[in-house]
Order: C-alpha cells, then structure tokens, then sequence
C-alpha cells in the first residue's frame, strides 16, 4: 500500500474526481514494462504534481492519461483512466482534446515558423463555437500573459524560453479545456522565469479554475504552487499527500529538497541512499 500523507485540507480520496487514474500498466514496445500499477485522483479545480527523479515514470504517466503512448510506441496494457466519469484510455488524443483534456509537451514544441499568435489561434483548431468565442478566448489568454501580446507578431522561433513556454500554455488555454497536463514546465528556464510562469498557473487555477497535472522535477517548486502531490519511484507511486505536508516530510527534505534535519552525514551515507528509503523498505 502506497504511504499516504495528511495535510489540513479535504483528502482527494474524499473529493469528486475530474481525472481518475487506476492501477495502470503501461509497456512501450511490447516488452519495457515502464508504470507498475499507477493510481491516483485529481479533483476539479485543483493543481496535482507529479514528483521524482528522471525515469521516474511522470511524462509516461501524462501520455497515458492524454492518449499520445501509441505515438511512442506504447500502451496501457491493465488499470484503467476515467476522466469526467467516462473511461478514455482507449480513446483518440484528437478526440479527447475536444472533451477538455490538453498537454503542454516537455520541450514546448511552438511552431517555429508561425507568429505568435498563429501559435495561439492553432490550438483552437477543434474548436466549433465560432470566431467570436475563439477571439474572447484569444483576449484572455493575453490578459493572463501580456508579454505575448506585445510579442503576437514575431516567429516563435524569435522568442525566448519563457516566452515559447508562455505560448504553449496559453495554446492550450484556446482549446478551452478542463484538464491541462504539464510536462517539466521549469525545463531549461530561468529561475525568475519559472517562478512568473507557475504564478501564472496558479492565476488560471484560480480564476478560471483549469485544473493541472504537472509533472516536475523541481519538487520545490512544483510544491509551493500545487495542492497535493504524487512521488513516483521506478514507474510506482510511493508516497503522495498534501503539497504542504510533504514539504515538511523528512525523506522528501533528504531525498528531493537537498534538506536534512539530521547531523552531517559521510559520502557513504549519500551514496547508499536508496537503499535507506523508508517508503521502499
């Protein structure tokens, strides 16, 4: 059973789920078995982070719940996803776009050639409601990100890290969806840069109320701004709760924030450090 941490706020056991995910498998190449059984809940309404070290089992997790495995080469081979009460593991990523679920790439992947804007108006593509909505929809997207605004007529590929991030976002604002996953939204950026575009999350969660799946390996940051969080050890989830109570847990202190509570310890203590886990004995 995964340890589970308690925090002040309503246990998302507790609360009606937007995005379930339940005991999933997933192999890539009909042979690499990557995720071994993982669950977990995301209500509306709230920032959920994904949490671990590279080949940890985050971005793969994403891809299973936004359907872009078979581009990958992989699938869902037990467990199932159910997003807004309906199952959609098996479903088209096309599709599952139109029903509200939308994932910013690692590496952000703007259209180099286009404007900005451009950027922008493609990820309304399979949208329905008209070009005024989608002109509503592009006005709010500036009000959340003003640089691109000012910036709405340069390539993409003219426009710094932060600012192409920014743009990937706020493409997938135009979509108008209910789930937004993030994958390593602090990659390659600034840290003032990463600081403004997580306030930016956090301003869309609360006033929009987009709900977000994050996957970071900034476990810092992806705390101060989330609500709960999920580590993820070797394709498993070994440990999740409240982002506050799993900033104060003393593991996560040691093994992702670089913090101790203890004394010095020697280079032979580091370097056996997995072995020490307490959530994998």
């Amino acid at each position: 059973m995964t340890p589970t941490l308690t925090g002040t706020p309503q246990p998302l056991a507790a609360q009606a789920a937007l995005l379930q995910v339940n005991g999933i498998e997933v192999i890539y190449n009909h042979v690499i078995l990557v995720l071994k059984g993982v669950s977990l809940s995301v209500p509306a309404g709230r920032i959920v982070a994904l949490l671990g070290g590279n080949g940890a089992g985050k971005t793969t997790t994403l891809r299973a719940i936004s359907c872009l495995l078979r581009a990958e080469r992989g699938q869902v081979t037990q467990g199932s996803i159910h997003f807004d009460g309906q199952r959609i593991d098996q479903d088209d990523a096309a599709a599952l776009v139109q029903r509200g679920v939308v994932q910013v790439m690692e590496g952000r992947h703007c259209f180099a050639h286009l404007s900005v804007e451009d950027n922008l108006l493609a990820g309304a593509y399979t949208r329905r409601d008209g070009r005024v909505a989608i002109q509503n929809s592009l006005e709010k997207v500036y009000a959340f990100f003003p640089r691109l605004k000012t910036r709405r007529r340069t390539q993409a590929a003219y426009t710094s890290g932060g600012e192409q991030q920014m743009c990937a976002i706020g493409r997938a604002l135009m979509a108008s969806p209910k789930l937004i996953l993030l994958d390593e939204p602090s990659m390659g950026l600034a840290p003032q840069v990463v600081d403004e575009v997580f306030g930016i999350v956090r301003e869309l969660n609360r006033h929009e109320g987009t709900t977000f799946v994050l996957a970071e390996q900034n476990t810092r940051m992806a705390l101060r701004y989330a609500d709960h969080g999920y580590i993820l050890e070797n394709g498993r989830v070994v440990l999740d709760g409240t982002a506050s109570a799993l900033a104060e847990n003393g593991d996560v202190r040691e093994f992702y924030l670089g913090l101790s509570d203890k004394d010095k310890r020697s280079f032979r203590d580091v370097r056996s450090y997995r072995r020490r886990k307490r959530w994998l004995s």
